[in-house]
Parts: structure tokens; C-alpha cells; sequence
């Protein structure tokens, strides 16, 4: 996926995965009452954090990886016609295997 934004810092840009839709029993759950989806993949990395001598930092994540972020972390952005998130690398919680 080729992207028109580069992350500055420790920030993380991250495609949401969605859920594949399931309805059991005829119950169609509107959009407004569904949980926020939480799997995501990492589409761009920023520039990297300073440590207190000013050597950079590595991430801990890598484009392509499978990840696990806040529920409430980030935010969206919306470029042509897809959404994206834009968080820190400390709003993910663990990479997905």
C-alpha cells in the first residue's frame, strides 16, 4: 500500500483490520453500537524517539507486522479513500504472530 504521509517521532501509522461481519439469529448490530477494532497492521514507521543522550531509538515494530493497539488509542486520518490511524509506538500492546 503506497501512502502520501510520513509519521514524525515515535508515531505508527496503522491500517484498522476489520472483523469479518457475523449476524446470528437475524440481529443486525448498527455501526454506532460496534466495538472499535483493536488488530490493526503497520503501514509506516516515523522518524524514531530520542533517548536523553539523543541516540535514536529502534522500533520495536516493523511495516507489515500484525498488531495489537489500545482501544482508545490514536488518531484517525482519512487519506483518498481509505482510514487510517496514526498513534504512538506506545499505544501498541503486543505484535500479533
Amino acid at each position: 500500500m503506497k501512502v502520501n504521509i510520513k509519521p514524525l517521532g515515535d508515531r505508527v501509522l496503522v491500517k484498522m483490520i476489520e472483523e469479518n461481519e457475523q449476524i446470528k439469529g437475524g440481529i443486525i448490530i448498527p455501526d454506532s453500537a460496534k466495538e472499535k477494532p483493536q488488530e490493526a497492521e503497520v503501514v509506516a514507521l516515523g522518524t524514531g524517539k530520542k533517548d536523553k543522550e539523543g541516540n535514536l531509538v529502534p522500533f520495536q515494530v516493523k511495516t507489515g507486522d500484525r498488531v495489537l493497539i489500545s482501544k482508545y488509542g490514536g488518531t484517525e486520518v482519512k487519506i483518498g479513500d481509505q482510514k487510517l490511524t496514526l498513534l504512538r509506538e506506545d499505544d501498541i500492546l503486543g505484535i500479533l504472530n
